[in-house]
């Protein structure tokens, strides 16, 4: 495909969309810079969010290659947040409570990353993760088989011949990833046994919309679901929702179980979560969420720069690609910000945030400069960072950037 391609039809119903927000042109997120190249250009792209009338999609009007979104050495890991690592155990355990897994069953994991959330299944079950990136060497260490290939049809008839259908398939926080998305479940159904169980997590709209979450907008995530046009989607390909549950991942997610029709009973979480996604005013949201956007982008900026002009030092902390979306959106670059900390053993450490020249650093740095206020990137798990932070030594304040800037001292922070 070519580099990027703007689309104004649903990806799911193939519908007309209606545009509901712009962030302007952006970089992609994870595409971090060379210190040696932080006057180059910056590749930028539009994020626009698009709403689908009929099936309740949001989505992005922009589809850029996944070679250039999810590239070999794309450097997000799973293992940093223990917040994921405690979910990713909790998911292990509540898909017992559909299947019972023996050592003959498969469990798939596609964008399986470094493995953290196969981790919990290899145990007592085969286990295969299929990932592009080169972070499958960090499972591959872990004794857990990869295919390092992006979830193509090749891979999927890779993974038949190798190791023939699967018991379950995971796909957490990488439904909103493929560029055509009916494609993709097409071969997650090919891969599925009869009584096989499909799970996946994914970005929650409503949390995005109502937690003014616009740091969730960007090319990574072509899709925000909810659970009605998720059901849209799995009717398309005869797959059934049979679970669904909000969790408290990425600010806010959605897990949902799907099986083949009438193969498991669908428990009542499915029609609770449809009937209060029914009555939701998703056009109010939606126009309220671009107003609200627009005047936090103003307020964070006016508090940021007013520290400045008091000579105050401000250090991001976390890295995450929301931070770039952030950054970009609001103008916070290297004037505002005097590094980015993230912790040791991050692959992020010693590039630039694409767009802003801020440069990510050792958290020990941190420590060792004590700026007066930490900027919250990874602000969706402060509640875990925070008290962290304090307890290792740091000094000074806390800028909580979203659902609206909030100053926090440390005594306040846990």
């Amino acid at each position: 495909m070519p580099e990027h391609v703007l689309i104004k039809h649903c990806q799911i119903c193939q519908g007309p969309t209606q545009e509901a927000l712009s962030l302007g042109d952006l970089p992609l997120v994870d595409c971090l810079m060379e210190p040696s190249d932080v006057h180059a250009p910056v590749a930028r792209y539009p994020a626009n969010l698009q709403h689908c009338p009929s099936c309740r999609l949001a989505q992005l009007g922009c589809i850029v290659d996944n070679r250039l979104r999810f590239p070999p050495e794309y450097p997000y890991t799973s293992a940093t947040t223990k917040i994921l690592r405690d979910n990713f155990s909790q998911l292990a355990l509540e898909t017992g409570e559909f299947t019972a897994l023996n050592t003959d069953d498969l469990v798939l994991d596609i964008g399986c990353n470094d493995g953290t959330l196969l981790k919990n299944f290899k145990d007592r079950t085969k286990v295969l993760g299929v990932t592009p990136e080169d972070m499958g060497q960090a499972a591959l260490q872990q004794g857990i088989d990869v295919i390092q290939a992006y979830f193509t049809p090749a891979a999927r008839q890779e993974i038949l011949r190798r190791h023939g259908q699967a018991t379950v398939v995971l796909a957490a926080n990488v439904l909103a990833h493929f560029d055509d998305i009916n494609r993709a479940v097409d071969d997650i159904k090919q891969l599925l046994k009869p009584h096989g169980l499909f799970i996946s997590e994914s970005g929650y709209l409503f949390d995005m919309l109502e937690g003014l979450q616009y740091d969730s907008i960007h090319h990574e995530h072509l899709r925000y679901y909810s659970l009605a046009s998720l059901k849209v989607l799995f009717d398309r390909h005869g797959l059934q929702i049979i679970h669904a549950a909000k969790i408290n991942t990425h600010g806010g997610s959605l897990r949902v179980y799907a099986a083949f029709q009438g193969k498991y009973p669908v428990r009542s979480s499915v029609a609770a979560i449809l009937k209060e996604e029914a009555d939701k005013n998703l056009i109010f949201l939606l126009d309220d969420f671009h107003r609200r956007a627009g005047e936090h982008k103003s307020c964070l900026s006016r508090l940021l720069r007013g520290l400045k002009s008091r000579h105050k030092t401000i250090q991001g902390i976390g890295a995450p690609g929301r931070a770039t979306v952030l950054m970009n959106y609001a103008g916070i670059d290297n004037a505002i910000l005097d590094g980015v900390a993230e912790i040791e053993g991050s692959h992020k450490i010693g590039k630039i945030i694409p767009g802003t020249g801020v440069r990510i650093v050792l958290q020990q740095e941190f420590f060792k400069n004590q700026p007066d206020y930490a900027l919250m990137l990874s602000w969706h798990i402060a509640g875990e960072l925070m008290p962290k932070l304090k307890m290792q030594g740091f000094r000074g304040d806390f800028i909580l950037p979203l659902p609206k800037p909030v100053l926090i001292s440390s005594q306040d922070a846990g």
